[in-house]
């Protein structure tokens, strides 16, 4: 029989990793939501806001594994999240970016919770980490915030619903017209 190596010291307090595990939890939820949105998209011709959100699905999946390599690498045990309750059906494109918005901004939050917790408890390590999250962060909620606002500008009558849907596909791939590129060093 195989003997377990448990790491006894560390530096990771128990509170941290659990508000770490936590971050993972939102970190796959907003994978999976991306997933579901991305295939609402994709069954009603929305093509390239499919694939914006399958491309963010695995970019927020990345930032959740992220995470999950930082608590185990510290010494902690890093928790494959349950996630459950993703919503699969949207009234609208409008709908599906304006639940992406309200999600980005929870997640800034949540972000902002834990830097501010890490930084309380002298955790300085885990606070320094924390910062590529962010700045992750700001452009993540500025570039839901650009979609959000293809439908004020564009409208949805007409052509405004497919115009939007080319657009959609603009912000992810130039980030300078978001302005993220200047604010941030790019998407």
């Amino acid at each position: 029989m195989a003997k377990q190596i448990i790491t006894s010291k560390r530096s990771l307090t128990e509170e941290t990793e659990k508000k770490l595990n936590k971050q993972i939890l939102m970190e796959g939820l907003s994978s999976a939501s991306y997933l579901s949105m991305a295939s609402w998209c994709d069954t009603r011709g929305y093509i390239k806001s499919a694939q914006f959100l399958y491309n963010h699905s695995e970019e927020e999946r990345q930032h959740m594994l992220k995470l999950f390599a930082y608590v185990n690498n510290a010494g902690g045990h890093a928790l494959q999240p349950e996630i459950t309750n993703i919503k699969h059906d949207f009234d609208s494109l409008r709908e599906v970016f304006e639940d992406i918005l309200a999600h980005e901004i929870e997640v800034t939050h949540s972000i902002n919770e834990l830097v501010e917790h890490c930084f309380n408890v002298k955790d300085f390590t885990t606070f320094n980490f924390l910062q590529w999250y962010v700045t992750e962060q700001r452009e993540e909620e500025t570039l839901a915030r650009r979609a959000v606002e293809l439908f004020d500008i564009i409208g949805e009558e007409g052509i405004g619903l497919w115009t939007i849907d080319q657009e959609i596909a603009k912000l992810e791939n130039n980030g300078t017209e978001t302005g993220l590129e200047s604010e941030a060093g790019g998407l």
